[in-house]
């Protein structure tokens, strides 16, 4: 096991502190605008800056890593994001926090495109999902445990915008030190969304209603948590439980979906989060709040890749990789639509009006699946591939997908 990561050990661990330091900044960003009496709405856009700017990185950012290579690619996205995040420290303004999350997405999609591309040429095609597995590890946990950086504000608001810079930049160095040479990075095929949509409908709106139900969570779950009495200590522990929670439940419900319909399987993850929610909109307190958390967690996080397993059940082969790329562009758009609809449905109900809306998008999905299984037939079992967890992070973390293609032996 540990041979298998010994060639990309210095990617996790920068991808690992990377995320530490970044992983919390929407939260952290949620809380400051709160406490300084900005709209819920002004909360959603400048959330939905941050998914407009994953979104434009996903797309332009592979140009510049092909124009200097991955290591200076690396290092000046997360130097241009470590200077953003102390730029927060210095004037609070909502235009120019918006313009600051925009450039953050943007740069942290950069650093997928490096670390992703990267390991899966370091992979060879019987240890990608070993990697994989690895990566996942890495990146949720250090989104995790950087939730509890939270609670450094105490005694000065811009401690934690500090340790989340200091963190950011330490991630350059394992990466600026790796021996490990840099892989070329190749321009991705197309698959037409038309196409993509015809093969698997309910794939296609599963990843971007999915986009959309954790694009609110994560843009305006901290507002929530604080509006229903949480203290700044409890509600970054609550943001940690929904995440342990989400990387929790993945495999086992991926494994009930190989075993049965797929699409009954993801059904019931949609239903079940309708019901989650309903439960997360009445404000429950103590444990059964934390529990709830950690539940919706397991559903929600669960549900992406679910979507890509059952698009790329009816793929052909050669088409799994790039349609996976897509599902993940459909699900950031999603995620830029989220915090905006989360907002409006808060301003009109309160603080549970942000669960209130997530129920309302599984209801919608719910309504749709449920169409889907009417109207089409199950993929034969035999012809199902093995799920696996995937990142909804950039097109690029398709290739690490044990069904992608081999790894080019050149650019070792």
């Amino acid at each position: 096991m540990l041979a298998i990561i010994t060639p990309v050990r210095s990617l996790l661990v920068a991808i690992f502190v990377m995320m530490a330091g970044s992983g919390f900044l929407s939260t952290l960003i949620g809380l400051r605008l709160e406490r300084a009496g900005s709209g819920t709405m002004v909360i959603g856009l400048i959330a939905t800056a941050y998914f407009g700017g994953l979104v434009l990185g996903a797309l332009r950012a592979g140009d510049v890593v092909r124009r200097v290579g991955h290591i200076r690619a690396f290092a000046a996205f997360v130097a241009l994001l470590s200077a953003s995040t102390l730029t927060y420290a210095l004037l609070q303004q909502p235009l120019l926090w918006a313009v600051l999350r925009l450039i953050d997405g943007l740069c942290i999609a950069g650093v997928f495109i490096c670390v992703e591309s990267w390991l899966n040429d370091r992979a060879e095609a019987e240890t990608r999902g070993t990697v994989l597995a690895f990566y996942m590890v890495a990146l949720y946990s250090g989104q995790a445990i950087g939730q509890l950086l939270l609670r450094s504000g105490n005694s000065a608001p811009q401690i934690p915008f500090e340790l989340a810079s200091i963190l950011i930049s330490l991630a350059i160095i394992p990466v600026c030190l790796t021996r490990s040479a840099a892989p070329a990075l190749e321009d991705a095929a197309s698959l037409p969304l038309r196409r993509l949509f015809a093969a698997s409908p309910l794939g296609v709106v599963g990843a971007g209603m999915t986009g959309l139900l954790l694009g609110a969570f994560y843009g305006l779950a901290a507002i929530y948590a604080r509006r229903i009495g949480l203290s700044l200590a409890d509600t970054a522990s609550f943001m940690m439980t929904v995440i342990l929670g989400g990387v929790a439940l993945q495999w086992p419900l991926g494994r009930l979906s190989d075993r049965f319909d797929r699409r009954r399987v993801i059904i019931a993850c949609f239903a079940a989060t309708l019901g989650v929610s309903i439960a997360l909109a009445m404000a429950p307190t103590g444990a059964a709040l934390f529990a709830l958390g950690a539940l919706f967690g397991g559903l929600s996080f669960a549900l992406y890749p679910l979507c890509v397993a059952f698009a790329n059940d009816r793929l052909l082969p050669s088409e799994r990789v790039t349609a996976s790329g897509q599902l993940v562009l459909l699900y950031s758009v999603g995620a830029a639509l989220g915090p905006i609809g989360a907002a409006a449905a808060m301003t009109a109900a309160g603080a549970g009006g942000l669960f209130l809306f997530i129920a309302f998008a599984a209801a919608a999905m719910l309504a749709f699946g449920l169409w889907r299984l009417a109207a089409s037939d199950p993929v034969p079992a035999a012809a199902q591939q093995d799920f696996q967890i995937l990142p909804r992070t950039t097109p690029v973390a398709a290739l690490l997908d044990p069904a992608g293609p081999e790894p080019n032996p050149e650019n070792r």
